[in-house]
């Protein structure tokens, strides 16, 4: 089984999440749409989800937090136990998280005036985008976290949780 980075785990040793926190120093004040998507995509992520640090199998713990303008990734293993921790420069995913940001916002906008076709197209550019920041953050962790696309989809997700500024 391959993830979209293209690393694979050794047989019968995929790695998953069992467990995913945000740290509520690094969250701003959030309207409550962003608030839902981050429950949301926790509990998906933590449904279905496939996360191997190094290709290493076994269930872990992910905690996501922003320190001096960056992502930090603490991955514990099951039992709480430190595995490693990664900290990466937003500034890669800078242009694609502002650009979701503005179509999220006439993505909500348009739900109370515009008509469905209008609707639907915003949705289509606000998925597109999404899938960009997701290949983006599976670059940014290749060879360190094997994922696969929707896992990196849902962290993109959470990512964008911690940048929101309203």
């Amino acid at each position: 089984m391959r993830g979209r980075t293209g690393e694979r785990a050794p047989e019968g040793q995929h790695g998953r999440l069992v467990a995913v926190e945000i740290d509520p120093a690094s969250l701003s004040t959030a309207q409550s749409f962003i608030d839902a998507e981050r429950r949301t995509a926790i509990r998906d992520l933590v449904a279905d989800n496939r996360f191997s640090p190094a290709g290493r199998g076994g269930a872990y713990s992910l905690r996501l937090s922003i320190a001096d303008r960056k992502l930090v990734l603490d991955v514990a293993a099951e039992s709480g136990a430190p595995v490693v921790r990664h900290v990466l420069s937003l500034t890669p995913l800078a242009r694609v998280i502002k650009d979701y940001f503005i179509v999220c916002e006439s993505y909500y906008e348009a739900i109370r005036i515009a008509p469905p076709s209008r609707i639907e197209a915003i949705d289509m550019g606000r998925r597109g985008i999404h899938n960009e920041g997701a290949e983006v953050l599976i670059g940014r962790l290749s060879g360190k976290i094997d994922l696969d696309f929707e896992t990196g989809r849902r962290l993109f997700t959470l990512v964008c949780a911690l940048r929101w500024r309203g």
